[in-house]
């Protein structure tokens, strides 16, 4: 893949999730992406942000986030990179599971899926990336 489009560089606190939906506002808008592909995009990246924080980097703001934004033709890739040891996404209950719709967690990952035209992970020896694609 080509050098990214745009790049963005976070410590891993919750506190810094503003500054990523202002982030992906940004490339959105000067992407030219309507409202609805926006809201979409910003609560998967945002889903996507907060796992890294949390279960990839453990809320240690010694570990960084990384959001990588590429534009190839008519799709938009977002990777976010953070730098844990990763997990296994078929282990997350399904939220839409009648056992699991109160429980206050676990609704990201299916999200991400309604949201995006694609969702990939892929561990590496630095960390786990989250693959976000979305047709413009």
């Amino acid at each position: 893949m080509t050098e990214p489009k745009y790049y963005l560089e976070i410590e891993s606190t919750p506190n810094n999730l503003i500054t990523v939906e202002e982030f992906v506002n940004y490339f959105s808008v000067e992407l030219g992406l309507d409202r609805e592909k926006i809201n979409g995009l910003l609560l998967a990246v945002t889903e996507a942000t907060t796992n890294a924080i949390i279960h990839g980097n453990k809320n240690n703001k010694l570990k960084m986030v990384r959001i990588y934004v590429f534009v190839d033709g008519q799709t938009v890739t977002i990777k976010i990179k953070d730098e844990g040891k990763g997990f296994d996404p078929s282990i997350v209950p399904d939220p839409t599971d009648p056992e699991n719709l109160l429980k206050d967690s676990g609704r990201g990952l299916y999200l991400m899926r309604v949201y995006m035209d694609g969702l990939t992970y892929n561990h590496t020896p630095e960390g786990t990336e989250t693959i976000l694609t979305l047709k413009l």
